[in-house]
């Protein structure tokens, strides 16, 4: 019996998915795992825990790059709190204007739609809208 876990075992603890860990691998996100005689992946709880931290970075909305500046910060030991919370305050702004983007473009699919009276004729003005953005 081998020690650690096998990558469908470390996928089912971290909601991560197989191909989405082997490709955090090859990007070099994750370190590669040693290998069984079978050439089967181990991983241990320090790789769960970083690979649990990726998953809610990228939940979160953090780009991979984000996340790889996080991951040189704590692999480095060379990280203070000023900084980390200077990179997640630049992602909140990110976050906001993505929030001002969706916002407006609610209220522009609202308009189009208050356009619109449903008739069961073939001119439509939300067709007649999109076509003048083009």
């Amino acid at each position: 019996m081998r020690a650690g876990l096998g990558i469908g075992a470390l996928s089912k603890r971290t909601g991560v998915h197989i191909e989405t860990i082997r490709y955090y691998e090859r990007i070099g996100l994750i370190p590669p795992p040693p290998r069984t005689a079978g050439r089967h992946r181990v991983y241990d709880e320090a790789m769960a825990r970083r690979l649990a931290f990726i998953a809610r970075m990228r939940a979160l909305g953090f780009t991979l790059d984000e996340v790889r500046t996080f991951l040189a910060l704590v692999d480095g030991g060379r990280y203070s709190c000023a900084q980390v919370r200077d990179l997640t305050l630049a992602h909140r702004e990110t976050v906001r204007r993505k929030i001002a983007d969706l916002q407006a473009l609610e209220a522009a699919l609202g308009d189009m739609a208050a356009a619109c009276h449903g008739d069961a004729v073939p001119d439509c003005p939300i067709i007649d809208r999109l076509g003048h953005l083009v």
